[in-house]
């Protein structure tokens, strides 16, 4: 079994160690991570520069080579060979855990396939310090990371999640942040949210609020910076009054004739705070039934 001495001098068993570093906060790393990087033959990471300034801050100095989304099938292929010769190989991430949202699961895949030690060294990850923080339900949670890029299958994702009765967490980018969180309400309504933005940082921030409240601290703001962790509470079945509540004002917007579909479940999804597609397919079942 690979050693968990924390002794510098202790030879470091053969293997991949895949290290949790810092989301922000340099002093969040752990004394066995520190241990690891310190013995290590060589460290992939995601970035050199950045983990070398890592490093340093620790009196650290040891090999490093990149490991990246855009070379990772290559690397995977060279670290997989010096893994097989006996190496210790410590994987890190920019920020928080590798393979979370980030490069490294190949290269886990393959040490594991050829019978190699993966050894986790526990760390910072932004999904749960957000989860910690949030106030909304644990027990049970959904990591999406970021959503897709595309438009059309962003609106297939968040269909799929609409009907999920737990936590939702979203990884996204800033510049694209206020649109998706429009996104977000018409999809699955105006539920209740939480926005963490630069966690462990000195500008760490949490929006606290339904996704419209969100949405509008979000438009009141020049820009938005830092990375930011979206966490969205899960669907609510309502009670057999409020769906006879949907259908009777969904009939009635119908017979009226005077507003298309879209329009007619754009104003219902927000009176009923539910998504905008649920109230789109149940108008589509009603209009059938005529």
């Amino acid at each position: 079994m690979p050693s968990n001495s924390l002794t510098p001098d202790t030879p470091l068993a053969a293997g991949l160690y895949v290290v949790g570093t810092p989301i922000g906060n340099l002093a969040d790393i752990t004394l066995r991570a520190l241990s690891v990087l310190a013995r290590a033959d060589l460290i992939a990471a995601e970035d050199t520069r950045h983990t070398r300034r890592l490093l340093a801050a620790h009196g650290i100095e040891r090999p490093l080579i990149s490991y990246h989304e855009h070379n990772e099938i290559q690397r995977s292929v060279q670290l997989r060979d010096q893994l097989r010769e006996g190496a210790a190989i410590a994987l890190v991430s920019n920020a928080g855990t590798p393979t979370v949202s980030d490069p490294g699961y190949r290269l886990v895949q393959a040490a594991a396939a050829d019978g190699i030690p993966v050894v986790p060294v526990p760390g910072v990850s932004a999904v749960i310090t957000a989860l910690c923080a949030a106030g909304l339900p644990t027990d049970q949670f959904t990591f999406i990371g970021f959503p897709a890029r595309k438009k059309s299958k962003r609106a297939q994702q968040l269909a799929a999640l609409a009907a999920l009765p737990h936590t939702l967490v979203f990884y996204q980018s800033p510049l694209r942040l206020a649109a998706f969180v429009q996104e977000l309400i018409e999809a699955l309504g105006d539920r209740e949210a939480v926005l963490g933005r630069e966690m462990t940082k000195l500008h760490e921030e949490f929006l606290r609020g339904s996704l419209s409240v969100i949405g509008a601290a979000l438009d009141q703001r020049d820009a938005v910076k830092g990375e930011c962790t979206l966490l969205v509470a899960g669907v609510t079945a309502p009670p057999p009054a409020a769906v006879e509540d949907v259908d009777n004002a969904l009939q009635q917007a119908l017979a009226s004739g005077d507003r298309s579909l879209n329009d007619i479940a754009k104003a219902l999804a927000a009176r009923f705070k539910v998504g905008k597609k649920q109230i789109y397919d149940r108008a589509l079942e009603l209009k059938g039934r005529r």
